[in-house]
Order: structure tokens, then C-alpha cells, then sequence
């Protein structure tokens, strides 16, 4: 007998033997590798920790929307690979304050400042705009970038508009405050065009040091401010350029020794061919299509190291500076080469390379990087440690574009971050985001942002519903409530929804499915309250709870909370939300009591000014203090705590809608009363004057009016007669009604 050992009845009972679930296998995360160009299984190198280098910005102006498209995404990721799948990630950035663009950028606004001091006179300033108009003109005529050329015929010609009034000025000999005044407008539209001439004759002259870091100071100052608006988390180690050259050096050097690296005229250059032809190693790893694309090559070099005698230095054109000998106006620092600076590429490898060792598990950075900076970065890495594997994972974020068109901080064609959070806050921006592939070209657009207020409002207003309906008082024991079949699918479908999260998640890191996955999930969870609702019965407080409280953590998660919360979206400004909601609300809901008993009792004795008053109370009053109170009838008034212009937006559109209905009611309302004008006037005809007026049709008429003949005196056919008597016959009955109305007294 089963279950027993031994005779029957003398045996003792025992477990049977136990079968494991089949179960199911576990998606795992994989992501999109430029490497690769597929979605690889992510397996870091050394267990759960994650080593991570970013490539920061080159601060030598205003961080613009293209920096949040890189940071905001790669601050998204780290979150989801720390916080959801609970890897360990050092993340290490870079700020590079040692650049082309830096050291022309510091010694145009030097010069421009020097110039503006000496306060040159109207016809000075004439005649440098002209000069430097000239050799703009040959800068123009040399650029074959249709954008470009765009941008610099814009340029010219609004300084050539700034300058006509001066010259008129000047020509009529007009007062010296008028021809002041037109002189600064016209020195600040030409800044750009006099700061490159004047770097181009004098730059060389610049002998401070100090400019070259004091400009690139304000800046990065600048950019981590707007980081911290964006609640983008901040990296766990910064490096900047000028804090490493002794490690650049050391780097360069090793490079040489090894074989793939020669020096030159005081630069040092990395041997493209060499590399290439070594059995170890490849080039172009990223984007080997583009290896030996010129402009891009001369592109990464930058605007001061491609000049003629720079390029004759090299073997070969393909190769690239890790040490750039400097020139006059240039900054230095001494080396076996002789002084000089970094190369672009170097700074990230030797930084990198100084922290995360040989080999990293993820490298970021923007699409436009891949090549040739990062395929650089790659070469010049694996030729010092003489390896195949200096990055793992290589992550490039997609391009952005406004309106659809190209972002370009060089073709003045973009948006500053902080421009940006004038008219969004950080939290619907990184919703934008959100809503699309960290690996996809993102448009900022109207339309995308609209996108992510709506889905902001959504989510805004489900969390809403369910705070209201968690303070409805409850015992301990009220707080379970049985569960039926409504509560028994909407559970069902949350688990559904919570796995394909995880799926989209594992996918690529696909916020964007997620999203939508959420979207559906609240919508599960309205058509549920709704129908409670209708029931006149509360929803299951639980349930709801545990689905706002999931949506919470997986905002939190992503960024898009970014203050301590305990469900939903802060309340308030930022430093106030934490206690405002528990604090302010027991007082809300005690004067939505009362004004729901004191318009009880207006209707019950018909008093309308009391219940004019209590509208104004919901509709004009608590929405100026951020206080939404939604009226249902038959059941409790809903008090929410939204923000104050959401509230006034939502009112002025109310108070649109209803102008809008009150206009239409009006245009119905007078063509309407048109209609019965004309109707009345037609009846008033009588049917044996309603053809006389039509001479230009007919002739002749019979004696009651009816047309006989045409305008030539032919006789009208059988068919056009009987047409004109149904005509007849009609206004006959129309005429009737109209004389009966006057005979009952209301003929107008």
C-alpha cells in the first residue's frame, strides 16, 4: 500500500516523493552593443559589479538638449542596471577642460573683451567689421556643408543689417549718444565674426594660462547645475583632463614603446597602419566603414591641428595626435617631447584606463562619437595594454533632433538645458525620454513633449484616485476586503503586466514598452474604480494599493520620482512635498465635509446663493491654492492636491470650453431664429403672387397665377407645369397656415 513500509497495518506513514515545477527560463538582460550591432546577454566581467565609463562634455559654452539626450539616457540605464537589476555599477565620467574648442573659444572672448575696452571709435569699428567681413567671406565661399553655409549666410547678413544704421549715423552726423548706441548694437551681433578675426591675427599673442582654465571652471559649474536639475545622478568618480596629463604622458609614452606611436616635430601621433597589420589587434572596431574618412578624421583632430604643416607630420592620414606640440597661444604642459598638450582621443583611455584597468565592462557615449573618437579610444587603449578587449559593451546614444531637423550647437541650431526647463520640468522631459529608445533618434518636438504631459497627467491623476480612496476610514480588520472576480482578474492582469515590464526591461532596456505596459495596467485599474463607482461601492483599497505602490518604484527607479515619495508623484515644490499631503489634507477633507453638509442643506431649503458659493469655493478659490474637489453625486467629494498651474491651466481651459459651448449655443440659437424669419416670410406670400416676380423665367400666367409660357412664349411642357403646380400647391398650405395664425392673434 502506498505510503507504508513494512506488512499492512504495521508500517509507518511516509512522504511520498516529491516532484520539482518545470518552471520557466528567466529572460535575461541584453543589450544593444555597437560591437556587435545586436542585443548580447550582458555578463559583466567580475561577478555583480559593473564598471562604467561615460564620455562627459567638452565645457566651453551652455550644456544644450543634445547633453540631456546622452546623460538623461545613460542616467536612466545606470538606474535600471543598479536599482532594478541590482548590479553593482562604478560609473566613472569625464569633463574635458583641455580642447580646440576651449583654447579658441577662451582666446576669442579674451580678445573680444580687450577690443570692447578700447571703446574704438564708429569708424574703427566700421572698418574692422569690414575687414573681418572679408575674410569671413572667404570662410564662407570655402564651405561646402549646405548647413554650415546656412547658418554662416545668416551671420553675415545680420551684421550687415547691424552695421547700415551706423553708417547712415555717421553719414548725417548724428548726435553722439545716437551713433553710441548704434555701435553697440552692432558690436554685439558681429561678436562671433569679430572674435574670429581678431583670434586669427592675435590669438597667438595670448600669454595667460589663467583664461584657458577659467572658461572651462564656469562651465562645468555650469553643466553639473543643470545635471542636478535633470535629477541625473552624479557620477562615482569625475576625471578632468587637466587633473591627468601627467598620466596622458606615461600613456603616450607606452604607447611609443610598444611600438604604435612615433613622434613628430614635437607631436606624437598613433600608427593607424601599424596597429591595423598586427595579428592582435583591429581597427575601426565600431564603424570600420568610416576608416579613412578624411573629415571626420580632421573633425576629431580639431579646428587648430589641421593645418598643413600638422598634416605633413603624419606617416599616414589616417593617423592621429595623442600629443599635439603647442604653439603660440596655445596652453602647455612639459613632457619628453617638448611642451605641449593632449590629444582629444588619449584623455578618455589613459583616464579610464588609470581607474577600470584594462578592461571595462561598458563604455557610453553619443552616436556621433563611435567614430572616429571612440574607435580611437579603442586602438589607442588596446595598443597600451596590448589587448583585444579594452571595452565589453559599447553603448551610444541615439541622435536629437528639434522639430525634426538637425541639433547642431556648431550651426547655432539648439535648445540650452536650461531654456528647456522653462518651459518643462525635468521630471516631463525624462518622461520624453522615457516614451523612446535610448538608442533611437529622439525628435524634441511640441508633439513629444505633449506626449509626455498627457502620460504625466494619466498616471498623475490615477495616483490621485487612489490616495482618495486609501483615507477613506477604515478599521484594521476593513482594511481586507473579500475579493470577487473583478478583483480576482484585475490581479491577474497586474502580475501579466509587472512580467511584461520585466520582459521589456530584459529587452534592450526598452522603457518605452514599459511604459505602455504600465499605461495599460492604469487603464485596467480605472475601467475597475469606474464600474465600483457606478456600483456605488468602494474598490478594493489593497489591491490598488499594491499596483500604485509597484508604479511608484518603477518611476523611482527611472528617475521620474525624484524625491522621496511614498506613492505617486511629490506634492508641491521641491524640499516641501514630504510632510504637505499628511499635513494639509485631514484640514481639506474636514472643509469638504462641511461644504458637502452645507450644500445638502442649501438644496433641501433651495437657497442657489449658497450653492453659487460653495462652487466658487471648489472652482475659483482651492484651485489658486493647489486644491482640486471633484463633486460625484451620491457619493463623497474626491479631494485631490495637484499643482497649482495645472489647476489654473485645467480652469482657463474649462472657462474656454464653456465659451466655446456658449458661443455655438448662440450661432444655433440665431440661425434658428433666421430660419423662422425666413420661413415666415415665405408663408406670407400667397400662392397666386409667389411666380409674378419671376419675369425672367416666364411670360404668361393663368388666372391663378400659375406661369404658362416661357420668357421666348413657348408653352411650358406637361413636366414643367406639373412641377410649378406641387410648388403651387405647397405655398398654398403655407399661406393657409399663416392666415390661420393671424387669425388666432400671432401672425409676427
Amino acid at each position: 500500500m502506498a505510503g507504508f513500509v513494512g506488512e499492512p497495518g504495521k508500517g509507518r506513514r511516509v512522504q511520498p516523493q516529491w516532484s520539482p515545477p518545470a518552471g520557466s527560463e528567466p529572460c535575461k538582460l541584453r543589450l544593444y552593443n555597437s560591437l556587435t550591432r545586436n542585443k548580447d546577454v550582458f555578463t559583466p566581467q567580475n561577478g555583480n559589479r559593473v564598471t562604467w565609463y561615460c564620455c562627459g562634455p567638452t565645457v566651453y559654452d551652455a550644456s544644450h538638449m543634445g547633453h540631456a539626450r546622452s546623460y538623461i539616457s545613460f542616467d536612466i540605464l545606470r538606474r535600471v542596471l543598479r536599482d532594478y537589476f541590482k548590479f553593482d555599477v562604478f560609473y566613472c565620467m569625464n569633463i574635458t577642460d583641455i580642447d580646440d574648442k576651449i583654447i579658441q573659444r577662451a582666446r576669442q572672448n579674451c580678445l573680444f573683451e580687450r577690443y570692447r575696452e578700447t571703446r574704438p571709435t564708429a569708424m574703427q569699428l566700421l572698418g574692422d567689421i569690414r575687414a573681418s567681413l572679408k575674410t569671413f567671406s572667404v570662410k564662407l565661399n570655402e564651405t561646402t556643408d549646405p548647413d554650415k553655409k546656412q547658418m554662416l549666410e545668416r551671420m553675415q547678413l545680420a551684421v550687415q543689417l547691424a552695421a547700415a544704421p551706423l553708417e547712415e549715423a555717421v553719414r548725417s552726423n548724428l548726435a553722439a549718444e545716437d551713433i553710441d548706441r548704434r555701435a553697440q548694437v552692432l558690436l554685439e551681433e558681429a561678436k562671433d565674426l569679430l572674435s574670429d578675426w581678431l583670434d586669427t591675427s592675435l590669438g597667438s599673442e595670448v600669454t595667460d594660462n589663467s583664461i584657458f582654465s577659467k572658461l572651462p571652471k564656469f562651465w562645468e559649474e555650469e553643466f553639473h547645475k543643470d545635471m542636478e536639475a535633470l535629477n541625473v545622478l552624479p557620477p562615482d568618480v569625475l576625471t578632468r583632463v587637466s587633473e591627468y596629463v601627467p598620466e596622458i604622458v606615461s600613456f603616450v609614452q607606452k604607447i611609443v614603446d610598444n611600438g604604435y606611436g612615433y613622434a613628430s616635430n614635437g607631436s606624437v601621433y598613433f600608427d593607424t597602419a601599424k596597429f591595423a597589420s598586427s595579428e592582435r589587434h583591429s581597427y575601426g572596431k565600431l564603424v570600420p566603414e568610416a576608416v579613412g574618412d578624411q573629415k571626420a578624421l580632421q573633425e576629431g583632430e580639431g579646428d587648430l591641428s589641421v593645418s598643413a604643416d600638422r598634416l605633413s607630420e603624419k606617416r599616414s592620414p589616417s593617423d592621429f595626435a595623442l600629443w599635439k606640440a603647442s604653439k603660440p597661444g596655445e596652453p602647455s604642459w612639459p613632457c619628453p617631447w617638448g611642451k605641449g598638450r593632449p590629444g582629444w582621443h588619449i584623455e578618455c583611455s589613459a583616464m579610464a584606463g588609470t581607474l577600470l584597468g584594462a578592461s571595462m565592462d561598458i563604455h557610453g557615449g553619443g552616436f556621433d562619437l563611435r567614430f572616429p573618437h571612440h574607435d580611437n579610444e579603442l586602438a589607442q587603449s588596446e595598443a597600451y595594454f596590448e589587448n583585444d578587449c579594452w571595452v565589453r559593451y559599447f553603448l551610444h546614444t541615439g541622435h536629437l533632433t528639434i522639430a525634426g531637423c538637425k541639433m547642431s550647437k556648431s550651426l547655432k541650431n539648439f535648445i540650452t538645458i536650461k531654456d528647456a526647463l522653462k518651459k518643462h520640468s525635468a521630471r516631463q522631459l525624462r518622461l520624453a525620454f522615457l516614451m523612446h529608445s535610448w538608442k533611437d533618434t529622439l525628435d524634441y518636438s511640441s508633439n513629444t513633449m505633449e506626449s509626455a504631459l498627457q502620460f504625466e497627467k494619466f498616471l498623475n491623476e490615477f495616483f490621485l484616485n487612489v490616495k482618495d480612496v486609501l483615507r477613506a476610514p477604515v478599521d484594521i480588520t476593513g482594511q481586507f476586503e473579500k475579493w470577487e472576480e473583478a478583483e480576482a482578474e484585475l490581479n491577474e492582469s497586474f502580475y501579466n503586466k509587472k512580467a511584461a515590464v520585466h520582459e521589456a526591461l530584459c529587452d534592450n532596456i526598452d522603457t518605452r514598452t514599459a511604459l505602455e505596459e504600465m499605461r495599460a495596467l492604469v487603464s485596467q485599474c480605472n475601467l475597475y474604480m469606474a464600474a465600483r463607482k457606478a456600483a456605488r461601492r468602494r474598490p478594493n483599497r489593497a489591491l490598488l494599493q499594491s499596483v500604485a505602490l509597484y508604479l511608484t518604484h518603477m518611476l523611482k527607479i527611472f528617475g521620474a520620482i525624484e524625491e522621496e515619495s511614498i506613492l505617486g508623484f511629490p506634492v508641491g515644490g521641491a524640499g516641501s512635498s514630504l510632510n504637505l499631503e499628511s499635513t494639509v489634507m485631514p484640514y481639506l477633507q474636514v472643509l469638504s465635509k462641511f461644504r458637502e453638509e452645507v450644500r445638502k442643506i442649501a438644496r433641501e431649503k433651495k437657497v442657489p446663493e449658497i450653492l453659487r458659493l460653495s462652487d466658487a469655493v471648489r472652482d475659483d478659490l482651492l484651485p489658486e491654492l493647489g486644491v482640486r474637489l471633484e463633486d460625484h453625486e451620491g457619493l463623497p467629494t474626491v479631494v485631490k492636491l495637484v499643482d497649482r498651474e495645472t489647476l489654473l491651466r485645467e480652469r482657463e481651459e474649462k472657462i474656454r470650453v464653456e465659451e466655446e459651448k456658449r458661443k455655438k449655443k448662440e450661432e444655433a440659437a440665431r440661425r434658428k431664429q433666421e430660419q423662422e424669419a425666413a420661413k415666415l416670410a415665405k408663408m406670407k406670400i400667397p400662392p397666386s403672387e409667389m411666380f409674378l416676380s419671376e419675369s425672367d423665367k416666364y411670360s404668361k400666367f393663368d388666372e391663378n397665377g400659375l406661369p404658362t409660357h416661357d420668357t421666348e412664349g413657348q408653352e411650358l411642357s406637361k413636366g414643367q407645369a406639373k412641377k410649378l403646380r406641387k410648388l403651387f400647391e405647397a405655398q398654398e398650405k403655407l399661406h393657409k397656415e399663416y392666415l390661420q395664425m393671424v387669425q388666432n392673434g400671432s401672425p409676427e
